[in-house]
């Protein structure tokens, strides 16, 4: 399939899900589950709304830039709490929502 300008910016937001939902998956295995509840819940938030946004631009929706610019905004808080835990896991899953927030936001910009 041809996605023009957003194949890019897709691909980001199918990465950035998956890892979300991999991170997610092995915060739930860590000894201090606890701790790592918000990380968890932004994981899981930026998964949703990377797939969001992925739709929204395959679609190549008139509402794509405006999902694409929520989809940055949440991939950088996922970013920055993912960023403060110090496992593999987390970091892999924190550059990953680094990079899709950084392609998100030039769609919206």
């Amino acid at each position: 399939m041809n996605f023009g300008a957003f194949k890019e910016k897709i691909e980001a937001c199918h990465i950035c899900a998956a890892y979300c939902d991999k991170c997610a998956t092995l915060c739930l295995q860590e000894k201090e589950v606890q701790a790592m509840a918000e990380c968890i819940r932004m994981d899981i938030q930026c998964a949703q709304i990377c797939r969001l946004a992925a739709s929204y631009m395959a679609q190549n929706s008139e509402y794509a830039n405006d999902v694409c610019q929520l989809c940055a905004d949440i991939c950088q808080k996922c970013a920055d709490e993912c960023a403060k835990h110090d496992v593999d896991h987390c970091q892999e899953c924190a550059n990953a929502c680094q990079q899709c927030a950084n392609a998100c936001a030039n769609i919206a910009a």
